[in-house]
């Protein structure tokens, strides 16, 4: 086990960026950089030993600047969607920044992809560190913020979230990794096979807000409990897909709360790889990269549509407006911890 540091070029305004690259006994590499916090490559061999990239992302920081599709990214101070750009909090009402037609995606402006950590590392460990001020993207209190990679010797990449506000405010934090099972240049992910531990998805409007409404998946293409191929019903005429463009939604898992559990797992035949996804939060959005038109990736590569899947652990979209959703506010003084686990097997 060990960790490297070097050099990831500098930000537009001048600041040196580092990319730390932790290795486990079995050739696995995860790396990730004090930029963003983002997740730049995961190197896993396949069944026949070859080592392969398997997340989406760029080769500068240039790239991950813009990131419009977030590959990579560390996402607060609310992952996800939250209707009409705003919500109301001990009497207050707070406005974001409606980047998302009428609606606020993934926190807003600057993200959390887009600012500096401090870091520190362990053999096989690295923390990304920082206080979100107050009212940074419009959500009250300084938030301190640790996040913790970690690469294991069982081929576990471990995601442990740690923050703490001194006001009352949401914090709904994830990763936006968009994997692909073949290699990142790997072509579309509409052959990776899913299974999901949830009975229901959070019904939405047609601009994709979730109203309190959970969809039972019996007998819709929505349905994961039996692994599939994502290819099978992703073009089907069923309205949630249809609205979406594909998978975009989010999963209600049939777990118990706030215990860590496995709650998916995907795998893709030729490589031979399967990857498990643990989570202690209630809910996962499936995301098939319906959005990505074209970005100029990794070695030259350039994505497009669904050639990426995302597994976003997450407090259910809109939550905050929404009574019968568990909560995703952190009260002032209380520490917020979470963990969410990729295990190769």
């Amino acid at each position: 086990m060990s960790i490297s540091t070097k050099s990831f070029g500098k930000t537009k305004e001048g600041t040196e960026v580092t990319l730390y690259t932790i290795t486990n006994k079995n050739g696995f590499r995860v790396g990730a950089l004090d930029y963003g916090a983002v997740i730049v490559n995961l190197i896993v061999p396949d069944k026949n030993g070859k080592e392969d990239d398997i997340v989406l992302g760029f080769d500068d920081v240039a790239g991950y600047e813009v990131n419009g599709c977030f590959f990579g990214a560390f996402i607060g101070r609310h992952g996800n969607r939250i209707g009409q750009a705003k919500f109301e909090l001990n009497g207050t009402t707070y406005e974001l920044e409606k980047n998302d037609g009428e609606n606020n995606l993934h926190g807003g402006t600057p993200g959390y992809h887009q600012v500096m950590y401090k870091a520190s590392t362990t053999e096989n460990s690295v923390t990304f560190s920082r206080v979100s001020p107050d009212m940074e993207q419009g959500y009250p209190g300084n938030l301190d913020i640790q996040l913790t990679y970690t690469l294991t010797d069982d081929n576990e990449l471990k995601i442990d979230y740690k923050t703490k506000s001194d006001k009352d405010t949401l914090c709904n934090l994830t990763n936006h990794s968009y994997f692909n099972l073949k290699g990142h240049d790997g072509g579309t992910i509409t052959g990776h096979k899913v299974w999901i531990k949830a009975n229901g998805f959070t019904a939405t409007s047609d601009d994709l807000i979730p109203n309190g409404e959970i969809t039972d998946v019996t007998g819709t293409p929505m349905d994961f409990r039996t692994k599939k191929a994502l290819s099978k019903d992703i073009e089907a005429d069923y309205r949630p897909l249809v609205i979406a463009g594909g998978y975009d939604h989010n999963y209600v898992l049939d777990k118990a709360d706030g215990v860590l559990e496995k709650v998916a797992e995907v795998s893709e035949d030729t490589s031979g790889r399967t990857m498990e996804i643990y989570t202690d939060l209630p809910g996962m959005q499936l995301y098939s990269g319906n959005f990505i038109v074209k970005e100029d990736g990794k070695n030259g590569t350039v994505y497009t549509k669904r050639t990426g899947v995302c597994f976003e652990t997450q407090f259910f979209p809109n939550s905050v407006n929404v009574p019968s959703f568990q909560s995703c506010v952190l009260k002032a003084g209380e520490t917020f911890t979470s963990t969410t686990i990729y295990k190769f097997i």
